[in-house]
């Protein structure tokens, strides 16, 4: 087996080790090399770093690895202590009673009935807690919180029809008549407050509270629930960036006082933009496993930068429900995997149906939303059995001064998803992953919703075949990763542990920890634009078992890569409708950092080949066959289109030009972003996933023709070849069935059958001329294919109809709709188009007329056109 080529990444270290100064940078020798022997053929994942001749070598020299907390004066220090001293007493009493007798004993806790006897009297007249819920809200007034619950009271008695000015002016009356009855004993919380029932809307909110901490608290048990939530808050925001350093692989304190040097160079990996023919190979491997491979979307974000709402009810929507493309962006998720799942079918003649776990949340009614689509989609006839949707809890948000929590109205909390990294915990108490194993799977792909290339061509079929094949359990895509870009980085680690062995593994860092991490973004290579640490794009191979056995542990491991990102404001509305933005943010998990429980240990150091062995590994592709993400709004005439669904178009663009002009199609090149930030695409061209999704199988259907600037292309059929087609307009082809059709099984869920009959579409020596899309309309947006149309040329295929055009030249606009069972035909005639419709042969009704046979020969696929009339 040869050796696949490997991505080229400089030598370029960061060097964590032990002298006293954090910020201290000074020169490093030559580092021994890393390079393993190329003559290992036998390992399939050959590693190594590459020199160049304008490499440098960075060490950043810094303190002790070791948690140091906050100054024990000072406010949060104090905190830190009191709740963590709370946390460490709480943990020992197993019993709902114990547990309340020990936080009635919490000083704060006792000040705060003292002082709002009221407020919980108003409360309990309003509705009958429980042990339990009396306890949760004592939580939060032990984790100096008892804000959310005073002005869910006082704003629910001043908020009255006098009017809130009213409100204020009457009750600072109050307050002064008792001042002078009673002196400064009743005054602020400790005055006297009419004891009577909240309203129903404040009753309601408060419900929502006692569910959000019950999540909170239930969730986050394996750090203390809500006192444990909050302590990590207050170290983090207190932390300094050596001391973030210190924490970021940590699963407690203790281990992280035990590091003493921790190294990070860039990783290499399989380039499978280079090594074609493995590459091919690897995503063979891909397809041959998909009967044990699961997938899994993280759906739960709030995607605030997409600023997508509901034109009907004026509602925020999730990012999931993006129209992007004539669709929403989880329906592009399913599609490409079931391009991948015909493809198995057309490979071995047997379905393969993948159990799908989505991640969501209630943020922007997230989890209902999700849901109702599956629900009108009819579970994209894959039955409901195949999907599991658990849905994350929220977490309060904290402001960045003081960690305090942010409160919108009575008794609301501002809540939000606790980041992605939740995911391995929540999978783990909701049951999914033995899910998984009851539907007979053992590794698992992960890609995120706004991602919208990451299935092209090799990339994630390559991933998932390398991890399966090689007992990986854990693999990244990759890609080069521009300087300054927001997206984290893939890093190879190499550590030394204070038992003297050493451990090495892939991780992650996101972008918001760089500076904690002293990380100075330096370039590839001299007056390069991209990073010498290439993007984490989460795209993953995630092996179940090894992903399990971190969900389950009761520790913070089980929450890799928490964090507090405090750099970007908080924007809110309060009840009064008054616009906020404070600092602020909430305690956060990223979904990669799982990597840093799979780091393999040595008893000694290796310089040579030890990526070969790790249980971690990465790919390499181009970048635009990565990722290009549809995350935000594009701002006004803003001129970058980066992470908008203006530029990730124009990946897709790009990726339709390298696969077509590969077939033989001329077509122009797309230019750089800037040129079409006011213009939109120079053509659109999509093209369903089935038709390869393989791009060696989509060619093979495709041969010759041309595409002119400004013209239009759909295909949506995966029966369908092109032969020297001459495109200058808009051609698009629809068919009802592009992979297969649909019955009802047994539990009368609708299901898709694979390969029975499909529509079909022929195109041969055919010029398509017509005035297309009106590209001067200020109504069309393109990344939603929402284009207006002078002409068009469109086929529509009922059930398995099948068109066939040959030798013509089809001019201005036509509309040629085949009903099902029938098969339309189109020649050039000496007084213009002949058309001729035929019901297709009672014995073709389910393979069709034709179809394309596919068969694996050596490391290739091979297609054979099979014409059944010949």
């Amino acid at each position: 087996m040869p050796v696949p080529a490997l991505a080229a990444f400089p030598t370029n270290t960061l060097l964590f080790a032990s002298i006293t100064h954090p910020k201290l940078y000074t020169p490093a020798p030559n580092y021994p090399s890393t390079t393993s022997s190329s003559s290992s053929s036998h390992n399939l994942l050959s590693f190594r770093h590459h020199s160049s001749s304008s490499a440098h070598v960075t060490r950043v020299t810094a303190a002790p690895v070791e948690y140091a907390p906050p100054a024990p004066d000072s406010h949060l220090g104090l905190e830190v202590a009191r709740l963590t001293a709370l946390k460490s007493t709480l943990s020992g009493k197993p019993s709902l009673e114990d547990r309340i007798r020990v936080i009635d004993d919490d000083p704060k806790v006792k000040d705060f009935f003292h002082s709002n006897s009221a407020v919980f009297s108003r409360i309990a007249a309003s509705l009958s807690l429980t042990k339990y819920e009396l306890y949760l809200l004592k939580c939060v007034v032990a984790a100096g919180q008892g804000h959310v619950i005073t002005s869910g009271i006082f704003e629910a008695e001043f908020a009255s029809p006098r009017g809130s000015l009213k409100s204020a002016l009457y009750a600072l009356v109050d307050i002064i008549d008792k001042w002078d009855e009673n002196g400064m004993g009743d005054v602020g919380f400790g005055r006297k407050l009419h004891i009577l029932p909240l309203e129903r809307k404040d009753v309601v909110a408060l419900q929502d509270l006692l569910k959000t901490l019950a999540n909170v608290d239930k969730f986050y048990n394996c750090i203390g629930g809500i006192i444990g939530y909050q302590v990590m808050v207050l170290k983090l925001l207190s932390q300094s960036s050596f001391d973030k350093l210190s924490e970021h692989w940590s699963q407690n304190v203790n281990e992280t006082m035990q590091r003493k040097i921790m190294e990070i160079y860039p990783p290499t990996g399989l380039d499978l933009s280079q090594n074609k023919e493995y590459a091919f190979e690897a995503a063979l491997w891909g397809v041959e496993g998909l009967p044990d491979l699961g997938e899994i979307y993280p759906l739960g974000g709030s995607a605030d930068r997409l600023g997508l709402v509901d034109h009907d009810t004026g509602e925020c929507l999730p990012a999931a429900m993006l129209p992007y493309c004539g669709r929403t962006l989880l329906e592009g998720l399913i599609r490409d995997l079931q391009a991948r799942e015909f493809l198995y079918y057309k490979l071995y003649g047997k379905q393969c149906v993948t159990p799908v776990a989505i991640m969501t949340s209630s943020a922007k009614k997230n989890h209902k939303r999700i849901t109702a689509l599956c629900e009108k989609l009819q579970w994209f006839g894959r039955g409901k059995s195949n999907f599991r949707l658990f849905e994350q809890p929220l977490v309060p948000a904290v402001t960045a001064e003081d960690g305090q929590w942010i409160v919108t109205k009575p008794f609301a909390p501002l809540c939000k998803p606790g980041g992605h990294g939740v995911i391995w915990k929540l999978a783990y108490d909701n049951g999914v992953f033995h899910w998984f194993y009851n539907h007979g799977r053992k590794g698992i792909t992960i890609r995120q919703v706004s991602n919208v290339v990451a299935a092209t061509d090799v990339t994630l079929l390559a991933l998932a075949g390398i991890g399966m094949r090689h007992g990986k359990k854990l693999g990244f895509a990759s890609c080069r990763r521009n300087l300054g870009a927001t997206e984290g980085i893939n890093v190879l680690v190499e550590r030394k542990n204070f038992d003297g062995k050493w451990a090495y593994g892939l991780s992650c860092i996101e972008y918001t920890e760089f500076e904690k991490f002293g990380i100075n973004e330096g370039p590839l290579y001299l007056n390069s634009a991209q990073s010498e640490f290439p993007a984490n794009t989460n795209i993953l191979y995630v092996d179940l078992h090894a992903a399990e056995l971190v969900g389950s542990r009761n520790d913070e491991s089980s929450l890799p890569g928490m964090v507090l990102n405090v750099k970007k404001p908080i924007v809110y509305t309060d009840q009064f409708g008054i616009r906020h933005s404070v600092p602020g943010g909430r305690l956060e998990c990223t979904m990669q950092n799982i990597a840093d429980n799979f780091l393999n240990t040595y008893s000694s150091r290796c310089f040579k080949g030890v990526e070969d062995e790790l249980d971690t590994f990465v790919v390499y592709n181009e970048r635009k066959r990565v990722t290009s993400s549809a995350k935000k709004k594009r701002k006004g005439t803003d001129k970058s289109l980066h992470q908008t669904p203006e530029g990730s178009l124009l990946d897709i663009m790009r990726n339709a030009y390298d696969l077509l002009t590969q077939s033989g199609v001329k077509i122009p090149k797309i230019e750089s972003n800037i040129k079409y930030a006011d213009s939109g695409p120079p053509y659109l061209i999509f093209l369903h996933p089935a038709l390869g999704p393989l791009w060696d199988v989509t060619k093979q259907k495709f041969h010759g023709g041309s595409i002119s600037n400004g013209s239009e292309l759909q295909v949506e059929v995966s029966e369908f070849l092109w032969s020297d087609v001459q495109l200058n307009g808009s051609l698009i082809i629809v068919a009802e069935n592009v992979m297969g059709s649909t019955k009802i099984d047994e539990h009368g869920e609708t299901i898709l059958q694979y390969g029975h009959r499909c529509g079909r579409c022929k195109l041969q020596s055919v010029k398509v001329q017509n005035k297309g899309i009106d590209w001067t309309n200020e109504d069309n947006i393109y990344w939603k294919h929402d284009v207006q149309r002078v002409e068009e040329l469109r086929i529509i295929l009922h059930g398995n109809a099948e068109f066939e055009a040959a030798n013509v030249t089809l001019q201005g606009s036509h509309v040629f709709e085949v009903p099902n069972g029938y098969k339309l035909k189109i020649t050039q005639g000496n007084q213009g188009i002949v058309s001729q419709l035929h019901p297709i042969d009672n014995k073709m009704m389910d393979m069709g007329s034709w179809f394309w046979r596919y068969r694996i020969k050596g490391k290739n696929i091979e297609l054979e056109l099979v014409d059944l009339l010949k």
